[in-house]
């Protein structure tokens, strides 16, 4: 469906053209009418999918039709990071530009300069406030925030604020909001706490769910089964032949991020590092300059998986297995976006085995693994514990995978299951790795 089908008025879609958004997602096509209609939504979406124009268009082309207050918060956009409340700004900046809407985004780890501009556009009453939730509470317990005539409250990747532990903090700003409101909840997963908060804050909610989808064709995927002091090894041997660019590394935490950038350096490579442990400032300049391309490798924990808007990632690494299936599709879609092809590949040690197998049960396939250079000498077999349904553990071997076997091959003829992949590319790695016994950057992009 085009933009231009929808109830959307003229000023929403010049700022379209203008940017060259001409078809909607289907996220967007199913959502912008409920929205437009005053419904609460909720709608359950992978990050990727367009969701934040999805909430921004109807609530903008509300707002620009005149009818709200022009002293007031009308609308409150809540973020759980910076980066994201910073990129729907960005996105909102883009939206708007046609329209008399203002806008403010506030979020913490900043001067106090940017303080006092953040007060400055709350007390003034900017129509959209974009916020995380710590940072706004701040304001909020000072005095000078007036949210009794908001009209709009929308919680954007609502699972993650849950995960983050700022349930508490949004009851807490809910209570400054008026009952007579319109409220939309966007979450790329559906567990019973964001169900308990949907019942909670939202009024008779139409709901918009999309099927959590499987990664992008052009996602090539590929594991290590190796031992965790291995994982080092591994990099280096990847990074022998060839400098890498585009290179994101995802960690399990901010402390095992802070000594992979530091083992990353030793070998002189070109890295940096984002956690929640940088200050504001810190964090935009490693962004800026990674987009740039003046940084080569990002070694980061999820705050960068979700919402981060990279198009032309060539390589993702899981140094440690993602947590469950919908953090590994988040993780490994940094890659293959905008017609781009890409590389994901997963470092599986010996405890994090069962985890990997409820992966690839969700992709339906075995992701290939690839021997470990010989030079690190032996490798664990894959054998990763099952649950049979009723709480008893199964062991499977799925094949052994030491530094003179083959891993796992996709089997003949299963290019058809080859959900997340692309058969052909994982069939030449597969003969890469055979023949040669060491697999290079250069063989993976």
């Amino acid at each position: 469906m085009k933009f231009s089908e929808l109830q959307l008025n003229d000023q929403v879609l010049d700022a379209l053209e203008a940017m060259r958004f001409d078809e909607c997602t289907p996220i967007q096509e199913k959502s912008i009418p409920v929205i437009l209609e005053g419904r609460d939504l909720i709608a359950v979406a992978q990050t990727g999918t367009g969701k934040t124009a999805a909430y921004l268009l109807p609530v903008l082309n509300k707002l620009s039709e005149g009818g709200h207050p022009e002293d007031a918060i009308n609308c409150i956009v809540m973020s759980p990071t910076r980066e994201l409340a910073q990129q729907i700004d960005q996105q909102m900046e883009g939206f708007s530009y046609f329209m008399p809407v203002s806008s403010v985004a506030v979020y913490g780890g900043n001067d106090g300069i940017l303080f006092e501009q953040q007060k400055k556009g709350l007390m003034l009453g900017a129509d959209v406030v974009i916020a995380t939730p710590g940072r706004l509470i701040a304001h909020l317990s000072l005095g000078y925030v007036d949210l009794s005539r908001v009209s709009y409250f929308i919680l954007d990747e609502a699972d993650r604020m849950l995960d983050m532990g700022f349930f508490d903090d949004i009851m807490q700003i809910v209570k400054y909001l008026p009952k007579e409101r319109q409220t939309i909840m966007f979450s790329a997963t559906m567990p019973a706490k964001i169900q308990q908060l949907a019942n909670t804050i939202l009024n008779n909610p139409a709901e918009v769910k999309l099927a959590v989808s499987r990664p992008a064709d052009k996602i090539v995927q590929a594991a290590y089964v190796c031992y965790e002091n291995q994982k080092l090894g591994i990099i280096r041997s990847l990074f022998a032949e060839q400098t890498p660019e585009r290179v994101i590394i995802f960690a399990s935490s901010k402390l095992k991020v802070k000594e992979v950038t530091k083992a990353l350096k030793m070998m002189k490579l070109n890295v940096g590092e984002m956690h929640s442990d940088l200050e504001q400032a810190q964090r935009e300049e490693v962004m800026h300059e990674f987009k740039a391309g003046r940084i080569n490798i990002l070694v980061a924990t999820d705050i960068v998986a979700r919402g981060i808007d990279i198009d032309d990632i060539r390589l993702v690494i899981n140094y440690d297995v993602p947590h469950d299936s919908e953090d590994y599709v988040h993780r490994i879609g940094r890659t293959a976006r905008a017609n781009n092809d890409g590389v994901a590949l997963t470092f599986v040690n010996e405890k994090e085995q069962s985890n990997f197998k409820q992966i690839e049960n969700f992709l339906e396939r075995d992701i290939y693994k690839i021997p470990v250079p010989e030079e690190l000498g032996e490798s664990p077999e894959y054998k990763p514990r099952s649950y049979d349904g009723r709480g008893k553990r199964n062991f499977r071997a799925k094949g052994r995978n030491t530094s003179k076997g083959s891993g796992n091959a996709p089997k003949k003829g299963d290019a058809s299951k080859g959900r997340g992949n692309a058969p052909r590319k994982v069939l030449t790695l597969q003969e890469k790795a055979t023949n040669k016994r060491r697999i290079s950057l250069i063989d993976i992009v």
